[in-house]
Formats: C-alpha cells, sequence, structure tokens
C-alpha cells in the first residue's frame, strides 16, 4: 500500500514503497545450459522480418514467437529458474531538506513585493490564495504530525554529510519523444491493422523489439523487459501501454476499450519549460481537441493536474471539462515536503509553490447510463483534499493515484493515464515518453534468486 496514513485532510503517500511494491520480477532460464541446445528467450525483430510486418515495425494481428520453456538437455541437465528482482533507485526520494530555505524567500519576497502571482483579478486571486494557504497548512499538518508518530517521516538530523553531495542521473539515451516523430515518416497504415500487441505469457524476460505505433500489453503476473533501439525498459505485470504523440492516438481508440479513470497530466505551456527545451509543451486548444469523450466511459472520473496558473485552473473548469460534458466535482492538492514534513517550497513563495493542484470530474453526459447497467454504488468523491509525500526528485515523476481513487470508481474500472510517463500495474499509459521512468537505470537489481 502507497497509503501510509488516511485522515480526514486526505493521504499521506509512500511513493517510493508503491514503486517497489509493483514486486519487478523478471523470470528467466539460467545459462549456459539453456543456450547449448536453444537460443536465449528472447525476441529480435530485424530488418527481414520488418519488412514482413506493419510500417509500424510489429506484427499486423499477434505475435507468438517460439519460446517454450526448456525442460532440459540432451545431457540430462535441466533449466534452472532464475528470479532477477529489481528496485528503484531510494536516492531518487532523497528529499531531506527544503529546496528553497527561508533566507532565499525572504529574499525574494522584498524583491517581487509589486510582482502579481497569477494574471486576472488580483484581488480574487489574493482571496483564492488565502482559502487554499489555510486549508493546506492546517490538514497536511494534522498528516505531518501523524507520520512523525509512525516514524515514517522523521526529524532532520544536522548531520547529513552522506547525504549532502548531488545526484548522479541516469541519462536515458533512446529519446522517446523522438522516436515518436521518427514514426511519422514511415507509411501510412490501415487504421484497423494496429491491433494490440500482447506479449508472450511464458517465462521470456527481454524482448527486443523496434518502435511501434501500437497498444503493448504485458498481461502476465511478472515484470517483463524489453529493449527499444538498444535501450531496456522495465514492464509491470498487467500494464499496458501506447508509445505515440497526440496526432497518433488511433491505436487507443481502436483497442475497444473506455475507462472508468482517465488521469491527464498535459504539459502545460510554461515560460521556463521553453527556456530549458526539456520537453514539448501544448496549447489549450491542442488539450481540448484530445479525444477523451470517446476514451471515457458512462459516469467516468476525469482527473487532471494544472499548474499553479490561474490561467490554466480556470481553462479546465470553464472550458475544458465543459467542452467534454465533465462536469467538475472537486479540486485536491498534492503537497511536497521533506522527509522531515518540511514544505520543499516556503507556503507563501511568490513563483515555486509546494503544492500541485488536480481537477476532478464527472463524464455526466452518461451518468444515467452507468446507473442503469451496475447496482454497484460508489460514494461522491469529496472536496478540497490533500496528497501529501515526498516527491520523486524526477520531474515530473507525480505520485501513484490508484489507492486513493479506488473508492470513487466501480470495482474493476478500466483505469488510464494520458500524458504518462511512467506505468502501472493494472492501468493503460500513452504518452510520447510514456517509458521514461521505466528506464533500468532508474532501478537496482538485487542479488538473483532461484
Amino acid at each position: 500500500m502507497s497509503v501510509v496514513h488516511h485522515l480526514p485532510p486526505g493521504w499521506l503517500l509512500d511513493h517510493l514503497s508503491f514503486i517497489n511494491k509493483v514486486n519487478y520480477q523478471l523470470h528467466r532460464h539460467q545459462e549456459p545450459s539453456c543456450s547449448k541446445k536453444k537460443p536465449t528467450s528472447s525476441v529480435y525483430l530485424d530488418s527481414r522480418q520488418m519488412e514482413a510486418m506493419s510500417p509500424f515495425g510489429a506484427p499486423a494481428v499477434g505475435f507468438a514467437p517460439d519460446s517454450t520453456p526448456v525442460p532440459g538437455n540432451e545431457d540430462g541437465g535441466g533449466c534452472e529458474m532464475i528470479t532477477q528482482k529489481y528496485v528503484f533507485r531510494p536516492e531518487l526520494f532523497n528529499v531531506t531538506k527544503p529546496h528553497i530555505t527561508s533566507a532565499v524567500h525572504k529574499e525574494c519576497q522584498q524583491s517581487n513585493s509589486h510582482e502579481n502571482l497569477v494574471s486576472g483579478n488580483k484581488q480574487e486571486v489574493s482571496v483564492s490564495i488565502g482559502k487554499i494557504r489555510e486549508l493546506i497548512l492546517d490538514g497536511s499538518s494534522q498528516l505531518i504530525q501523524e507520520g512523525l508518530k509512525s516514524g515514517f517521516l522523521y526529524p532532520l538530523v544536522e548531520k547529513q554529510d552522506g547525504n549532502s553531495g548531488r545526484i548522479a542521473l541516469p541519462l536515458d539515451a533512446c529519446n522517446l519523444s523522438e522516436l515518436c516523430e521518427m514514426a511519422k515518416q514511415w507509411p501510412a497504415s490501415n487504421e484497423m491493422e494496429l491491433q494490440t500487441l500482447r506479449l508472450p505469457e511464458d517465462d521470456m524476460s527481454v524482448t527486443e523489439l523496434d518502435l511501434s505505433s501500437q497498444v503493448i500489453e504485458n498481461g502476465s503476473s511478472f515484470s517483463k523487459m524489453i529493449t527499444l533501439m538498444g535501450q531496456k525498459y522495465l514492464l509491470p505485470p498487467r500494464s499496458s501501454f501506447l508509445l505515440s504523440d497526440i496526432s497518433c492516438m488511433q491505436p487507443l481508440l481502436n483497442c475497444g476499450k473506455t475507462f472508468d479513470v482517465i488521469v491527464i497530466d498535459p504539459p502545460w505551456e510554461n515560460k521556463s519549460v521553453k527556456r530549458s527545451n526539456r520537453y514539448s509543451c501544448l496549447s489549450p486548444q491542442q488539450i481540448k481537441q484530445m479525444p477523451v469523450p470517446k476514451l471515457a466511459a458512462a459516469d467516468c472520473l476525469i482527473v487532471t493536474w494544472v499548474t499553479n496558473r490561474q490561467k490554466h485552473l480556470c481553462f479546465v473548469k470553464e472550458e475544458l471539462y465543459p467542452s467534454w460534458s465533465v462536469e467538475v466535482v472537486a479540486e485536491w492538492y498534492w503537497v511536497k515536503i521533506t522527509h522531515s514534513g518540511e514544505f520543499v517550497f516556503p507556503l507563501d513563495s511568490p513563483h515555486k509553490k509546494p503544492y500541485e493542484c488536480l481537477v476532478l470530474g464527472r463524464v455526466r453526459e452518461k451518468a444515467a447510463l452507468a446507473f442503469r447497467n451496475t447496482d454497484t454504488e460508489v460514494p461522491p468523491v469529496p472536496d478540497q483534499k490533500l496528497i501529501v509525500s515526498v516527491p520523486c526528485i524526477l520531474h515530473s515523476h507525480k505520485p501513484p493515484l490508484a489507492e486513493v481513487l479506488k473508492d470513487y470508481i466501480k470495482p474493476g474500472g478500466q483505469c488510464l493515464e494520458l500524458f504518462a510517463r511512467n506505468l502501472q500495474p493494472g492501468w493503460m499509459s500513452w504518452g510520447n515518453e510514456v517509458l521514461k521512468f521505466q528506464h533500468v537505470d532508474y532501478f537496482i537489481a538485487l542479488e538473483s534468486g532461484r
């Protein structure tokens, strides 16, 4: 469970625990006993095979390589099953001190005393921020105190010699967004040919895949590792994904599913992001054109991450959701803290805030149909809840929402994340960086077991 404490104000989450309880285990046969008579249990799609397949480099209908487990060899030796377990690098959650100290913050306040935080009516914004500040200050205090009592959070120890240095982050040499751009140059294919590619159910641990604009599904109960353009990525059990950009979402529509919860983390236009050229942004109108209504099931819960710009919040509530026939039902806040319970940024900082907003809504156009088709009633989504957690130091690595949302969707509901950068068991994920945080370099391989 990623939920450490659940109190009236909201939830205290353990993001790292959520990742590691996914149980990233790979099963493979031990070499060299197997390799003497049979090739290793991996699949490599070479250029000749690719020519016989769809233009996107994957079979049009199915995928069933010959990878039957080998019981033994001619010398009487058997193939021993090896289990390799991976855990997420814990130092990527090593947030022991605020990103901005109080002294630096006071200087910023003095030099920017006349600068407005957001566009729009200054008085209305001030009132709104005051209410949010009170909500976050009171609510997070209760959750943090409970975390300190239980030992999940701990007071800052002055001696931090071993953790004071900079952490070397893994370099993902495979630029996923560029691969999506490359796919656009290939010949167009019949949309109906783009079916879901289901990875084999056997003990195959490594699959070599070239770029494929189709849904990839790991339906097995253990993880798999795929190789994409020479880079290795871990796929959690029972997960699916589509690696593409907004211009190539048709395979997601063709998979024949609608979803009971859709989490959206749009790449909002932002001056600092434009300057850093970190990733491509989308305009509000481009986001508005996304086929969310076609993907949403009856009474679908829509959850959208919104940056701390009043302009974006107003757009979601007053324009985006109405265009999708979605009724706003709640606003939640993700509050980012250190391991000692301090906000990562001062709460009244004029620039960086220690929280982000989530706007939750229901697809009301289909609500009547939903109630006719099921006897299961889900409770209404509560408003003004907090999700408090120590953030990952990786940019835009959002906390998991699966456990905090499960009470507000029907049992067994289908889940989808748009603009995802990682995968979750039981979820479909889409985006042009959908495998980013699944890169094997973000994980540590533990000692193999038998």
